[in-house]
C-alpha cells in the first residue's frame, strides 16, 4: 500500500474543516505540512481529489469517491485501536499454556478457578508435556518450565522457585525402617526418573559430596506417577515441593534424611516469543501465577 494513514486523515480532515490552515489546527500540524501531504497523496494516486480556489476547496468526482473509501479505512484503524486499548483494560482471547503435567495439576489448575473469575474473557488451553516442547510447532503462547533455561532464543520471567526433598510414606518407612544415613539409601527401594539423569542427583550431603546419585530400583518419566508410587508406599523418592505440599501437611509423605538435605532451590520461569508487545493476555495470566505462586510448594 503506497497511501500512508497520515495522507489519509490530512486529506479527510481537510474536507471536514474546509481548508487547509483549519485542518492544521485540527491535526496540531503546518499548514504547509498538511498541503504536501495531500499532495503526495494526490501523486500517488495520480489523480486530483480537490480543486483549489483562492476561497475554497472543492472536491473533484474521484475525491467524493475516494473520499468514503478513506472514512472507512480511517474508521476500520480507530475501531482497531479501540479494540487493543478495550483488551489491555478487559484482557480477552485466547491463551496456550504448556507445563509439565505435575506443575499443571498442583500448582496451575488450582489457580484457575480465581484466574478465571478475574478475567472471563479469556480462554484458557491448558496442555501438559513432560518434554520440552517446541512453542511455535505447539501454537503455544506460554511455557512453564522448572530449573535451569537452556534455551537463549525465549524470553523468560522468573515466577519463584521451590525445593526438593526425599521423601516415603509411613507405609513404607514401617514395613522397611527409616534411614538413618545415605549410605544405606541403597538397601532400600529408590524410585527415579527415566530422564534426564540429573533428576536422578538427590540433594543429601555424605562423605563424597552434597549431591547422592541413585540407581533406581524402579524408574518413571512423570514426578507424578513417582508421587502415587511413593504414596502408595512402593519406595524413598525426591520431589519437588509444589508437587507434595498437600502430602507432606496430612503426613502421607514425611521427610527422609532431613539433617542431610541440601537446600536447593529449583527456579520456575515462564517462558514466552516476544517479538512485539505482549499480548496483555499474557501479561496479566503471568502476573496472577507470579503473585499466587511465589515460592511454590
Amino acid at each position: 500500500m503506497k497511501t500512508t494513514l497520515d495522507e489519509l486523515l490530512a486529506f479527510v480532515s481537510v474536507v471536514d474543516c474546509g481548508s487547509i490552515s483549519a485542518a492544521a489546527e485540527q491535526l496540531t500540524q503546518t499548514a504547509s505540512g498538511v498541503s504536501r501531504a495531500l499532495s503526495r497523496l494526490e501523486e500517488k494516486l495520480d489523480v486530483t481529489l480537490l480543486r483549489r480556489t483562492t476561497r475554497r476547496l472543492e472536491l473533484t468526482e474521484e475525491g467524493q469517491a475516494f473520499l468514503a473509501e478513506a472514512r472507512k479505512i480511517l474508521d476500520a484503524v480507530e475501531n482497531a485501536e479501540e479494540q487493543m486499548k478495550v483488551r489491555r483494560q478487559k484482557p480477552a482471547g485466547r491463551l496456550r499454556v504448556n507445563a509439565a503435567a505435575p506443575f499443571m495439576l498442583h500448582a496451575v489448575v488450582p489457580l484457575v478457578a480465581g484466574f478465571r473469575a478475574q478475567y472471563p474473557e479469556i480462554q484458557l488451553e491448558l496442555h501438559s508435556s513432560d518434554q520440552i516442547i517446541d512453542l511455535l510447532e505447539q501454537r503455544t503462547d506460554v511455557a512453564i518450565r522448572i530449573g535451569p533455561l537452556r534455551d537463549s532464543t525465549l524470553h523468560a520471567r522468573p515466577l519463584g522457585s521451590n525445593s526438593l526433598r526425599v521423601l516415603a510414606s509411613p507405609a513404607y518407612l514401617k514395613a522397611h525402617g527409616t534411614p538413618k544415613s545415605v549410605t544405606v539409601l541403597s538397601d532400600h527401594s529408590l524410585l527415579g526418573f527415566t530422564q534426564p539423569d540429573s533428576l536422578n542427583q538427590w540433594p543429601l550431603r555424605h562423605a563424597l559430596g552434597e549431591t547422592f546419585g541413585i540407581n533406581p530400583s524402579l524408574s518413571a518419566s512423570s514426578g507424578e506417577t513417582l508421587r502415587q508410587l511413593a504414596l502408595a508406599g512402593v519406595g524413598i523418592v525426591c520431589l519437588a515441593d509444589f508437587m507434595t505440599a498437600a502430602d507432606r501437611a496430612s503426613g502421607e509423605l514425611v521427610q527422609v534424611l532431613p539433617r542431610d538435605t541440601i537446600e536447593v532451590r529449583q527456579p520456575i520461569h515462564a517462558v514466552y516469543y516476544r517479538n512485539t508487545a505482549l499480548a496483555s493476555r499474557i501479561t496479566c495470566f503471568l502476573d496472577y501465577l507470579s503473585c499466587h505462586l511465589g515460592d511454590a510448594g
